[in-house]
């Protein structure tokens, strides 16, 4: 029996994930960005520092990334869902995108949300094709976390907020 398209997104929706808003500076020694929201991130070993980022293979993103050879993944807030949708609109322009956020740098040169819950600054150090998409492996060369915040979740194709846990620790 093979498994209908439809129906394997139906599934998938069930499973909630973080939102992340991956960003990379392009070719290495050019000035272009490329970002994206992205939701299917997670962590592969902490033996070196590594998580995986999926990306459509035919997207713009995906190519920038792959030429960079270094990505940010920015784990976003529940405050910041406005940016998480306007970096999931395809026609809204790179710049434009940018230029609704505060951004640094760490040790790869690629952008930084400076309000994320938590930034993953990573080197790509392979590149897996599979069906539509590229997996890429990326060891964490640099990170920044935010003392608190609540997170965005993305569960049945709705982002939804969840709530930082209370410290119980006086």
């Amino acid at each position: 029996m093979q498994v209908n398209k439809l129906q394997y997104r139906q599934a998938m929706s069930s499973l909630g994930a973080a939102v992340n808003v991956v960003t990379s500076e392009g070719p290495m020694g050019s000035s272009s960005r490329a970002g994206c929201t992205v939701s299917a991130v997670c962590s592969v070993t902490d033996e070196p520092p590594t998580v995986m980022v999926c990306i459509n293979r035919d997207s713009r993103n995906a190519a920038a990334f792959r030429d960079s050879g270094a990505l940010c993944v920015n784990v976003v807030s529940a405050d910041q869902q406005g940016l998480a949708q306007l970096f999931s609109d395809r026609d809204v322009p790179v710049d434009a995108r940018f230029a609704a956020a505060r951004w640094s740098r760490l040790a790869t040169g690629a952008p930084v949300l400076d309000d994320a819950l938590a930034s993953l600054d990573c080197e790509i150090r392979s590149v897996t094709t599979v069906g539509t998409h590229d997996m890429f492996l990326c060891e964490v060369k640099a990170l920044r976390m935010a003392d608190s915040g609540d997170a965005l979740i993305y569960f049945g194709r709705h982002f939804h907020r969840l709530a930082a846990p209370v410290s119980s620790v006086p």
